[in-house]
């Protein structure tokens, strides 16, 4: 089992690249390793590292690869992300895709040209670096696929399948063998429509990586200490199974915290306690990295208030009530297997089919699927989640030792129906 945290530096957030300081980054990484931590995850500025299509800054691919030794030194594996993209509100574009150069992010030929060299370029600069665990295609770069992004690039689902198939081949030329995936924002699972879609999610790439962030309708239905809340990383892990080809895909929590107003300051702690061992009792885990892991200083302007508080560690590496929490949750799993009990229950997914999952909103918060989820869950069951057209499929279901089958309309009544699975149990580690 995994633990890590994303990586905010302190001294000028991820604008850090301007004024790259190795001193302060070293710093930063040894407030890190205190806790216990044994990864990071890592955000180049896409702009930055690549202002024209054909120019890739030496200099910043080398300042990336002195972070990753660094970290390294301090027993910390690094995932970086590549196509950044979007991060904390921030849109991160180079100028050869905007205004006068406006082109698609995801179909425009000379854009993905551009695209797979600079993948391929960070991803070959790295490869020789033991501890490079691999790339992330980009920091949830489907919001700029659909709506509520202000000015889309609209594509569809399959012309979203290409270009995530075609980015993640860039970095296999790269690092060959390295784990590469890509992450998306909960539009994946939750909104009917979005181009990137939960197949994508959990069969492209080594591995499923879900973002759970509270504040999506979540924490305001069922408030800070409800169980859906305090439970909604648990619930993506599971969710993405079902989607899964692969019924022991490794999925990783990439990203969560505990967003103030949503999770008082006061209750942070707390959160981060209940959060973390509810995603412990899934199977399949690769591991947990926390969002994030300094504060972002107050002298940076225009951020949306809850992003300023985020971090394990304040934006001086003073360690917080959440930092405290999960260095103690790593201590206490230090030396363990990872293997919870098989989860025999499973609720069925009707979201249309299982490819471009046009009704996939029963997920979101307030849908059926969610709330039966919840619901079970808070009576004390740990169900699973399988697709409706998976539901009698005795090989898949006994493959993830589902022995029971129940419909969200079932949850709350006496009405179940048994699958024809036998009992199986497989551990995991």
């Amino acid at each position: 089992m995994r633990f890590g945290v994303n990586y905010t530096p302190t001294q000028g957030w991820f604008h850090h690249w301007l004024d790259f300081d190795l001193d302060s980054v070293r710093a930063d990484l040894d407030s890190l390793a205190v806790l216990g931590l044994d990864h990071i995850r890592v955000f180049p500025l896409w702009p930055l590292f690549q202002p024209n299509r054909s120019l890739i800054r030496p200099r910043a691919v080398e300042q990336l690869v002195q972070l990753v030794d660094a970290a390294g030194e301090r027993g910390l594996d690094v995932n970086v992300d590549g196509l950044q993209g979007h991060l904390s509100s921030f849109d991160f574009l180079p100028a050869w895709t905007r205004t006068w150069h406006r082109r698609n992010l995801f179909t425009d030929p000379e854009v993905l040209s551009g695209q797979e060299e600079y993948l391929r370029t960070l991803a070959a600069a790295l490869a020789d670096r033991p501890h490079f665990l691999g790339m992330t295609l980009g920091n949830e770069i489907n919001q700029f696929s659909d709506r509520p992004h202000p000015d889309p690039d609209r594509i569809t689902d399959e012309q979203a399948g290409a270009w995530l198939a075609r980015m993640l081949a860039a970095c296999e030329r790269g690092a060959p063998g390295r784990m590469h995936l890509h992450a998306a924002y909960d539009a994946a699972w939750y909104q009917d429509g979005h181009p990137f879609t939960p197949a994508h999610a959990a069969r492209l790439g080594a591995v499923t990586a879900v973002h759970s962030w509270v504040f999506n309708g979540t924490a305001q239905r069922h408030g800070p200490t409800g169980t859906a809340t305090e439970q909604h990383a648990a619930y993506l892990l599971e969710l993405s199974k079902a989607w899964a080809t692969d019924p022991h895909r490794p999925v990783w929590l990439q990203e969560v915290g505990a967003p103030d107003p949503h999770i008082p300051a006061a209750g942070a702690a707390r959160f981060t306690g209940a959060t973390v061992t509810a995603a412990l009792d899934c199977p399949d885990v690769w591991g947990v990295t926390w969002w994030c892991s300094h504060d972002v200083p107050r002298s940076l302007a225009d951020f949306p208030e809850l992003e300023y508080g985020l971090g394990l560690l304040g934006s001086d590496r003073t360690l917080k009530p959440a930092g405290r929490a999960l260095a103690a949750l790593i201590a206490e799993q230090r030396g363990r297997t990872h293997r919870p009990p098989v989860r025999s229950t499973a609720l069925t997914v009707d979201a249309g089919g299982a490819e471009a999952a046009p009704h996939r909103s029963v997920c979101a918060p307030g849908g059926p699927v969610f709330e039966a989820w919840a619901e079970l869950t808070a009576q004390g069951a740990r169900p699973a989640l399988v697709l409706s057209e998976l539901a009698a499929d005795t090989a898949h279901l006994t493959s993830r030792g589902i022995t029971e089958v129940c419909t969200p309309e079932d949850v709350g009544g006496p009405r179940r129906r048994s699958s024809p699975a036998a009992p199986h149990r497989r551990s995991t580690s």
